[in-house]
């Protein structure tokens, strides 16, 4: 699912050319239900790319899509041997035992729940997503930086200021 972040499509772009209201924004997203936002794994904000970005020649070496799709599989392996079927799949009694985490990661998760105001549906949907993200590192615990990395993914979570 895509979507613009505003009404005229421009909040958040560093080019300042959004003139749209923290009440507007708002109003737009609320046209979004939060049943249907809870189903959504991952919200990320897509920007504008630059004239040097799309223009870039400094020959730096990128992933290849061979290397990417290898590590993909590789966890998708892990997943399917751990707990004979994919994160996407756990059901919320089988998410303790597969994405459990330490007191201080329960901590940092319960203040994002009191912040963004998650739901439980978020919640799971963060903690599988996190278990994947330590799956595409070869992790055998998720570590901060996969639930960190799991919160951040959440952005249409958060309250427009």
């Amino acid at each position: 699912m895509a979507t613009h972040p505003c009404f005229c499509g421009y909040f958040g772009d560093l080019s300042g050319h959004c003139r749209c209201a923290p009440d507007q924004i708002a109003r737009y997203r609320a046209r979004i239900s939060g049943p249907l936002l809870d189903r959504i794994d991952i919200h990320i904000e897509v920007p504008n790319m630059t004239r040097e970005l799309l223009l870039r020649t400094d020959g730096a070496p990128a992933e290849t899509s061979a290397i990417v799709r290898a590590r993909v599989q590789a966890a998708h392996q892990r997943q399917l041997q751990r707990a004979g079927k994919t994160n996407a799949r756990l059901t919320a009694r089988e998410i303790p035992q597969y994405c459990s985490l330490n007191p201080h990661q329960n901590r940092m998760l319960a203040q994002a729940i009191d912040k963004f105001g998650l739901s439980g549906r978020a919640l799971h949907r963060i903690l599988k997503l996190a278990r994947t993200i330590a799956d595409l590192e070869s992790s055998h615990a998720i570590a901060d930086h996969h639930l960190t990395e799991a919160i951040a993914y959440r952005k249409l979570d958060r309250r427009i200021n």
